[in-house]
């Protein structure tokens, strides 16, 4: 099994940045793609960016251009670098693994953005 852990969500003026990390611990070696994913507000939970573990990743058109999802070395944390961020991009963020376990989510993490 696989458990994950988000960190560095918050509230942030439009137009700013915040970088977005999620941790994997138990047995990281059967995860072949994480991702972030996100929901709104009233809205269903939506796809942001995604990352194989060949470095394949791919974007909602919302946010192309403006976030950029990568992993760290150690390859058990994924991170969302979030840039000229816009009241719309409000939601719960959402870290997900998937493996040979299937797909696991994590706590999610509160994004703001606000004037």
């Amino acid at each position: 099994q696989v458990q994950l852990v988000e960190s560095g969500g918050g509230l942030v003026q439009p137009g700013e940045s915040l970088r977005l990390s999620c941790v994997a611990s138990g047995n990281i070696f059967s995860i072949y793609a994480m991702g972030w994913y996100r929901r709104a507000p009233g809205k269903q939970r939506e796809l942001v960016a995604g990352i194989t573990s060949s470095g394949i990743t791919n974007y909602a058109d919302s946010v192309k251009g403006r976030f950029t999802i990568s992993r760290g070395n150690a390859k058990n944390t994924v991170y969302l670098q979030m840039n000229s961020l816009k009241p719309e991009d409000t939601a719960v963020y959402y870290c997900k693994a998937q493996g040979s376990f299937g797909a696991q989510w994590g706590q999610g993490t509160q994004v703001t953005v606000s004037s």
